[in-house]
C-alpha cells in the first residue's frame, strides 16, 4: 500500500524542467437564481463568508474591498482561522459568458508567506441556469507548487469542499 501511494505521489513530481499542473472540481446546484449566484460571485463580502474562518482575507487596498469585483488587480492578507498569518495574495480577475455560463476566472497568484509555495494559480468559477430557476456552479481550482504540488493537494481539496458547503448554505440568502 505505501509502495503505491508514493509511486502515485511520485507520478506528479517535475519531469523535464516542468511543474505538474493538479485540479480540485466542484459541480453542484445552488438553490437560486443565476442573477443571484452571479451577484454573489461578484461580491468581494462574499469571499469573506466562503472562505471564512479557515483563510479569512483582509483587503490591503487603501479604501479596502470595492463594493464589487472589477477587473483591478487587488491585494489580500490572508489569516488562517482569522490567527495565523499564511501570506498575501493578488486576485486578478476576468470576466466572461460563453454558451450561456457566465464566468469569473481568477489568475492572480500568491506574493509571500506559506502561500507561495504555490506557484501556478487559475481558478475558475461558472454559473448557469438549471432550467428550473436554480443555477448550476462549477469550480475549477488549478494550481501548481513545483514538489510540493502533491502535498499542497490535500489542504487545498479539504478548504475547496468547505468553501463548497459555504456556499451551498448561503445561497438561499442571495435573492
Amino acid at each position: 500500500m505505501l509502495c503505491q501511494t508514493l509511486l502515485a505521489l511520485a507520478a506528479f513530481l517535475p519531469r523535464s524542467g516542468h511543474t505538474e499542473i493538479m485540479r480540485v472540481l466542484l459541480k453542484f446546484t445552488l438553490d437560486c437564481t443565476p442573477d443571484a449566484a452571479w451577484r454573489a460571485l461578484r461580491d468581494p463580502k462574499v469571499v469573506g463568508q466562503v472562505d471564512g474562518p479557515i483563510a479569512a482575507p483582509t483587503s490591503l487596498e487603501p479604501g479596502g474591498f470595492p463594493d464589487e469585483w472589477t477587473t483591478e488587480p487587488h491585494r489580500v492578507a490572508v489569516k488562517a482561522f482569522g490567527l495565523i498569518p499564511i501570506g498575501e495574495q493578488e486576485i486578478r480577475l476576468s470576466f466572461s459568458e460563453r454558451a450561456g455560463a457566465r464566468i469569473v476566472q481568477d489568475t492572480g497568484r500568491p506574493l509571500s508567506g506559506a502561500l507561495a509555495t504555490v506557484t501556478s494559480w487559475r481558478h475558475t468559477m461558472a454559473v448557469s441556469p438549471r432550467g428550473d430557476g436554480r443555477t448550476l456552479y462549477r469550480d475549477r481550482l488549478e494550481f501548481g507548487a513545483g514538489l510540493l504540488t502533491p502535498a499542497v493537494w490535500p489542504v487545498l481539496w479539504a478548504l475547496w469542499q468547505w468553501r463548497g458547503a459555504q456556499l451551498k448554505r448561503l445561497a438561499p440568502t442571495w435573492e
